[in-house]
């Protein structure tokens, strides 16, 4: 019998879902949730009901997951939600991302903490132009994960050359990927649940396992940065009470490596050395603090540090500049990025004024080539930037740490998210 411990000990996956629209996304989450008997009786049978009423011929699955109004009306997704369910092996979260093209922006940010990408794809139609753009986005992403599951095998006989078909389409369009290490193709059918938690009878031919099999066990381990200590300092920490009347800590989220207790630390941007002390998560000591732990960090001397720091290891630093260069995705609808603009720019804890010195170029997603003569960043586009920022920051490529090489672009006045961004 599992307790909550070990519940709190499992493991994690997370992972987003994209596809073009209609491709089955909700139906396929649907049949997840049902078919590991992750659901409701009385959502079970309030679905039923409302397939019944809508006329729909089977139990329409989509309707457990797109809970927006106009979501169900209209028969698409729009907004990201996030969706939890656990087996016996694994906990997950599921970024639920829209399909649709002006909503690009919703599947950077489903896409940003992910894991594993899970691209659907239509066996009828092949890929199309929506699946390399969220292919694109997971690559830029940083995913090295990819699982592509080719859809509505029903609605072609199961035929494996039809599943052979769209390998080998996505299978040349993913060789110009830059980060992708592991791509595994799937061939399901949502609405009959063919291979999503059950082998499939109705295909013999394939040889691997069900969609449910690979999500429990593929290895996510070695994608974290547990090489290079980075603490960036969120909050200190002065009760200012009796009974800690000179405790001073350092709150923050671990975004690499691993920091013990004894380790000899530098405070960036002082250049200060100290010994940690203590590390405290919650109210309890540990010895070891790794990402993504939320800790209290206390150290032997005091130094002056304060929010939007860092601590690393003195032999192993981090990248200081205010010069930067960035892939961005531009999310506002109603301003343009400018060359020469200013912006604020939040990077971990820190924030900075940025002027943007160059704009490089444009990306065309579906041919994955570089415009740099249309340099106007509208709602959607992604492309390459150069910005100086009013101080230095502490960072790593975001190819090597998601957490330190990853920024927001922020309007000054209005306060608004205009961008996100990974550093080179």
């Amino acid at each position: 019998m599992s307790t909550e411990k070990d519940y709190l000990d499992m493991d994690m996956l997370r992972f987003t879902t994209a596809g073009s629209v209609d491709d089955g996304k909700s139906t396929l989450i649907g049949r997840l949730f049902h078919d590991t008997k992750s659901i409701f009786e009385d959502q079970l049978e309030a679905i039923e009901e409302s397939s019944r009423n809508r006329g729909d011929e089977n139990v329409n699955l989509a309707l457990l997951t797109d809970g927006l109004r106009a979501e169900r009306e209209q028969g698409i997704t729009i907004d990201v939600a996030y969706r939890y369910f656990a087996t016996p092996k694994r906990k997950f979260i599921i970024a639920d991302t829209p399909g649709h093209i002006q909503y690009t922006r919703n599947m950077v940010t489903g896409a940003s903490t992910a894991n594993l990408a899970l691209i659907l794809v239509d066996a009828r139609n092949g890929v199309v132009e929506q699946t390399r753009r969220h292919s694109f986005i997971a690559d830029l992403l940083g995913i090295k994960h990819i699982a592509v599951c080719i859809n509505k095998m029903d609605l072609v006989e199961y035929r494996e050359d039809a599943y052979e078909k769209v390998l080998r389409q996505y299978s040349d369009f993913a060789s110009r990927l830059e980060n992708v290490s592991e791509l595994t193709f799937i061939p399901i059918s949502a609405l009959k649940g063919d291979n999503v938690v059950d082998r499939s009878e109705n295909m013999t031919w394939y040889k691997g396992p069900p969609l449910l099999y690979h999500l429990e066990n593929v290895y996510v381990g070695s994608d974290a940065n547990h090489v290079d200590s980075r603490f960036p300092v969120q909050w200190v920490i002065r009760p200012h009470s009796d009974k800690h009347h000179d405790f001073r800590g350092f709150a923050g989220r671990v975004a690499g490596g691993v920091f013990k207790v004894g380790d000899e630390i530098l405070a960036l941007p002082s250049g200060f050395n100290s010994k940690i002390s203590k590390i405290l998560l919650g109210d309890k000591e540990i010895d070891e603090a790794f990402s993504p732990q939320s800790v209290t960090i206390l150290l032997e001397d005091e130094i002056d540090i304060s929010r939007g720091d860092m601590l690393v290891k003195p032999n192993n630093q981090p990248k200081i500049s205010q010069d930067l260069d960035a892939r961005i995705c531009w999310f506002s609808a109603s301003k343009k990025l400018v060359q020469g603009g200013k912006y604020l720019i939040k990077h971990t804890t820190k924030s900075a004024q940025a002027m943007i010195s160059e704009i490089t170029y444009k990306v065309d997603v579906n041919s994955l080539r570089k415009n740099e003569d249309d340099l106007e960043f509208g709602m959607n586009d992604i492309g390459r930037i150069k910005f100086r920022t009013s101080e230095p920051l502490f960072f790593d490529a975001y190819r090597r740490n998601r957490n330190t090489g990853s920024f927001i672009i922020i309007d000054p006045f209005t306060h608004q998210t205009l961008a996100s961004g990974m550093l080179r």
